[in-house]
């Protein structure tokens, strides 16, 4: 069976790690550097990054925060927020990250993703989706969750993996930092219809939420939280103890 990876998310906002709930209402948590240390070192399988307001500010990702938390990591890396080029692969990559996330960029302008699958690798490309329901449809959003882009969530998500993305992050906007446990629907509807590595994000309140979803999803990949993790609510080494005695096979 697949090791089932365990990974916080750092969503940064002017240089500081925030959460919000549904994508709003965001509070200061902490440094990125003091988190990204305390992470790599207690045992979590990855590293997700994401400069949360670049894309809707129209700007570049913080090039200078993400080397330090690269320097201070010992785990993958994904980083994303930000990126519309090749141009902002290549910067990315350059500091320290393992693995690119692109979201807005590569729905202004799918060909990205073609592009830097086959300049860097399917490995080093992520496509992350935030999706909502909406009129009982799974809709893509853009711009940190801000704008309906009217598209359905599985057919783009089908499509982007036809281009080269070589992993799927889920992000379900109606159940971020409500603690209330992983989009199960959604994920199953995506999990389905690709065949390369799908992390869910979203919902995860509780060490039974993460149990749930790798029962749910067996063959789910990986489970992002950022909340939970922060605040201390949710200890990763007691997690996994908790996976592996259900039966679920992680990397202690």
């Amino acid at each position: 069976m697949i090791t089932k990876r365990i990974i916080p998310c750092l969503d940064v906002k002017d240089g500081r790690v925030v959460k919000g709930v549904n994508f709003a209402g965001l509070n200061d948590v902490s440094s990125p550097e003091r988190l990204s240390e305390f992470y790599s070192a207690c045992g979590a399988d990855e590293l997700v990054f994401y400069d949360i307001t670049a894309s809707a500010e129209g700007r570049a990702l913080f090039t200078d925060i993400l080397t330090k938390v690269a320097r201070t990591v010992f785990i993958p890396l994904t980083v994303g927020g930000g990126i519309n080029t090749v141009d902002d692969f290549d910067r990315v990559l350059k500091c320290g990250a393992d693995k690119v996330s692109v979201n807005s960029g590569a729905i202004r302008n799918p060909e990205l993703i073609s592009e830097a699958a086959r300049k860097y690798g399917n490995q080093c490309v992520v496509i992350s989706a935030d999706i909502k329901r909406v009129d009982g449809d799974f809709r893509v959003f853009a711009k940190g969750g801000r704008v309906d882009t009217g598209m359905s969530a599985i057919p783009w998500i089908k499509e982007c993996v036809d281009r080269g993305a070589g992993e799927v992050v889920v992000n379900s906007i109606d159940t971020d930092g409500a603690k209330s446990g992983f989009d199960i629907e959604l994920l199953r509807l995506v999990r389905s219809a690709v065949k390369v590595p799908v992390i869910a994000s979203g919902g995860a309140g509780s060490v039974k939420h993460f149990i749930d979803l790798f029962k749910e999803i067996p063959d789910i990949d990986a489970g992002l939280a950022a909340s939970v993790f922060h605040f201390g609510e949710i200890k990763i080494p007691d997690l996994k103890r908790a996976l592996k005695e259900n039966g679920i096979t992680v990397r202690m």
